[in-house]
């Protein structure tokens, strides 16, 4: 079935929007050949976006040469400004930025007392650093907001789901910035948004995949990448999509029963679980039994600290492997930026040994800015849905 004229105008639309924010100013007669489209529909399209505010001309191209030179546009970048939350148990961070993603401000603030902060304290110093981020940046109001949190996200509600191990003020900020603000708040978990970070901007996209591994740089969007911090966390992406889980606790990896630890692990505590092996701590004690400073032992191309810790998180990634079968794993977090492509081309092939299907690992390319990166990229996803005809 055809479409309607006026669907058809909004495809179309939505279409130059998009070439004109992944591909920046183009012309006309760019926009032409891009889109497909007939010379006079690119000029009506083009009408239309600038009489509403989404495009303006940002200059001309053709400037060395003779004749008329050809008009830039590109997406009005004021039309909406966008935050990005990073909220940690110590801390948390923002950025602000344009609707197309320029970071226009930032800035980090300690919450002292972390998950034994009282929450209403905290949840303001948070509120109080968006608000002066927000001003610095220039943005009287803000579209959207995207927050990043530790802990599940409830699948119906998209709220922060209440856990015991975690601060109380988590749950307040995300509240709190619902009620004051006249913008969209979203929320997702951290290590979700790490992921998207990953898919579209880092190592998924495949300019340093592979290395170590002799597999090609090529991009993917089918991988699970694995958080490697102070707690242990996955994200799940398939076909390009993030998958949550029923209940929104897909990932939750630390929990997952792994041979070498105390223990099994329990609905109550991920004690004796994969979380045993590859959290930050454990990490530090295997490199002080090695004779390393845990501050530089990721760093020190030690072949038996890396080779043992390889070890360890090949068995996490071997579960997830013969579960979903991705094709590729992504070390993240503070273990997986520290220790590069070193570890994990150990991982690999320590994961060939034990896994029939064959798995890439690739080290993560974005480190610890990948939760504000995913959150911005969130938030800008939300503003452009919101805007874009």
């Amino acid at each position: 079935m055809a479409a309607s004229p006026s669907t058809a105008r909004a495809l179309n639309d939505r279409l130059a929007l998009r070439l004109l924010q992944d591909a920046g100013p183009l012309t006309a007669t760019q926009l032409k050949t891009l889109t497909g489209l007939s010379r006079p529909t690119v000029a009506d399209l083009v009408e239309r976006l600038q009489s509403g505010g989404l495009v303006h001309i940002v200059g001309e191209t053709g400037a060395q040469r003779r004749g008329p030179n050809a008009r830039l546009y590109g997406i009005v970048a004021d039309r909406a400004h966008l935050a990005a939350l990073d909220v940690r148990t110590r801390s948390v961070s923002v950025v602000v930025s344009d609707l197309l993603g320029t970071t226009l401000a930032e800035a980090t603030l300690p919450i002292g007392d972390g998950a034994g902060a009282a929450p209403g304290p905290a949840a303001e110093q948070a509120v109080a650093l968006l608000e002066r981020t927000a001003r610095a940046a220039g943005a009287a109001r803000l579209h959207s907001v995207a927050v990043g949190a530790p802990g599940l996200i409830d699948p119906a509600t998209r709220q922060l789901r209440d856990t015991a191990k975690l601060p109380e003020w988590h749950r307040l900020l995300i509240a709190t910035l619902q009620q004051r603000l006249p913008a969209t708040v979203l929320v997702e978990n951290e290590v979700n948004l790490a992921a998207v970070a990953e898919l579209r901007e880092g190592a998924a996209r495949g300019e340093n995949g592979g290395e170590g591994s002799g597999r090609g740089s090529g991009g993917r969007d089918t991988f699970v990448l694995l958080w490697l911090g102070q707690g242990i966390g996955a994200a799940v992406v398939l076909d390009g999509r993030l998958r949550r889980g029923a209940s929104g606790g897909a990932g939750e990896i630390g929990f997952l029963p792994v041979p070498g630890t105390s223990g099994l692990p329990s609905a109550h505590g991920c004690d004796g679980g994969f979380d045993e092996l590859a959290c930050a701590a454990s990490i530090d004690a295997l490199a002080r039994t090695h004779g390393l400073d845990p501050a530089t032992a990721l760093e020190s191309a030690d072949p038996a600290f890396l080779d043992a810790l390889a070890g360890r998180l090949a068995l996490g990634a071997a579960s997830v492997a013969a579960v979903l079968d991705p094709g590729c794993v992504i070390l993240a977090g503070e273990t997986g930026h520290r220790g590069g492509p070193a570890l994990a081309a150990r991982v690999e092939a320590r994961l060939a040994t034990l896994s029939p299907l064959r798995t890439e690992v690739r080290a993560t390319t974005l480190g610890d800015t990948a939760i504000l990166r995913g959150a911005l990229l969130t938030a800008r996803d939300a503003a452009q849905d919101a805007l874009f005809p």
